[in-house]
């Protein structure tokens, strides 16, 4: 059996610390550094409203796009999604990518009013257009009926899909859906959700649409 004093191997130094320790020294780290002050606290995401972003590829083209309620001028390749846009160039990461096909609906957004999968628009096809994303329809202190609605019923688990399922039930409050359980698991039909809080997100939908 190697002994911990022999000579190296690959290149990796001789160390005295058992797999153990090292395994429960690293693991330590890693609890540090998740609940360090800064990660328990709101941080600054997004750019300043009117600023111009000159990130891209070379070719890219100038695009004005206007979401929630704020225009931002950027030059993006032609070929960047709606949901690329919105993370990496400004930083609006409440919409999530899943998986990426327009499967899941973790990434939906309003345009001009209707739900969009946004990972399967180019963002370049909505100069003009009115956007709005999860960050735009609430606030803390200041909720959108359906994010009070899905706190009370308890409408998440993971959380990961909560925003898109938040945004295509807000736009289902304004389409001429039936008022049944069934006409909201229809319309929701197209949000996926693997921690499988359904009956809880028709019931948070269904509190708002009496409301209504």
């Amino acid at each position: 059996m190697k002994k911990s004093t022999d000579p190296p191997e690959h290149g990796w130094p001789a160390t005295n610390v058992s797999r153990r320790a090292f395994l429960a020294s690293a693991g330590t780290v890693g609890v540090a550094t998740m609940i360090s002050p800064q990660n328990l606290v709101a941080q600054p995401a997004n750019p300043a409203p009117g600023t111009e972003s000159t990130a891209g590829a070379e070719g890219a083209i100038p695009v004005t796009l206007r979401i929630n309620g704020k225009e931002h001028h950027l030059r993006l390749d032609s070929r960047t999604t709606l949901l690329d846009c919105l993370r990496e160039h400004l930083v609006l990461t409440g919409t999530k990518k899943g998986c990426d096909h327009g499967q899941c609906g973790a990434c939906t957004v309003h345009v001009n009013g209707r739900r969009v999968n946004s990972c399967l628009s180019l963002a370049v096809m909505h100069a003009g257009d009115e956007i709005t994303t999860i960050e735009g329809i609430g606030q803390p202190g200041a909720l959108h009926p359906v994010q009070s609605a899905f706190v009370a019923h308890d409408a998440y688990q993971c959380g990961y899909c909560t925003s898109g399922q938040i945004m295509s039930a807000a736009a289902l409050l304004k389409e001429p859906w039936g008022p049944k359980d069934d006409d909201v698991r229809e319309a929701m039909s197209g949000n996926i959700c693997r921690c499988g809080a359904y009956p809880n997100i028709v019931a948070a939908i269904q509190q708002v649409r009496g409301k209504s």
